[in-house]
C-alpha cells in the first residue's frame, strides 16, 4: 500500500503539498510560522522541530511531506507578504487567530531565546489579529 501511495504521489504530487496549496489560510499560516523561524536571521534545529510538530499535529500534514511543504513555501511564499497572509486571518473566528499566535509563540520560544525581531514580529501579528498577549498564556479550550 505504501508503494502505491508513493507512485500516486509521483503522478498527483505530494499529498501534504496539495493540502497546503489547496488551502490559502493554511498556506498563509505556514508562511507566518516560517517567517517566525527566520525572524532572528537563523534557522535553528529546535525551531524546525517545533514547525514539524505543528505541521503534523495541528494540520495533519504527513511527516514525509513536510520537506516538500517547506520547499513549496520557499518556491511560492515570495508571492505573499506578511500583511497579505495576516489579512486572510482577520475574518476568521478568534480561536483560529489565537491558534496562529500560539503557534508563532511556540516557534519563537523553541530555541530558548527570544530575539527582539521575533518579539516585534509576534507583537505586530497580535496587533493585526486583534489578539491580546494574555491569550497566548491562557490554556486552550
Amino acid at each position: 500500500m505504501a508503494l502505491l501511495d508513493q507512485i500516486r504521489s509521483i503522478f498527483d504530487g505530494d499529498p501534504g503539498v496539495r493540502k497546503v496549496a489547496d488551502d490559502p489560510v493554511l498556506s498563509a499560516e505556514l508562511l507566518m510560522l516560517f517567517r517566525m523561524i527566520v525572524a532572528d536571521g537563523a534557522v535553528s534545529e529546535s525551531e524546525m522541530v517545533a514547525f514539524r510538530h505543528i505541521c503534523k499535529e495541528a494540520f495533519g500534514i504527513p511527516e514525509a511531506s513536510i520537506d516538500s511543504v517547506v520547499e513549496y513555501l520557499n518556491d511560492y511564499g515570495y508571492e505573499t507578504n506578511g500583511s497579505q497572509a495576516i489579512a486572510l486571518f482577520r475574518d476568521l473566528d478568534v480561536e483560529r487567530r489565537k491558534l496562529l499566535a500560539r503557534h508563532m509563540a511556540e516557534i519563537a520560544k523553541a530555541d530558548s531565546k527570544l530575539a527582539e525581531s521575533e518579539v516585534k514580529l509576534l507583537r505586530r501579528t497580535l496587533d493585526l489579529l486583534d489578539i491580546s498577549p494574555v491569550d497566548l498564556v491562557k490554556p486552550e479550550g
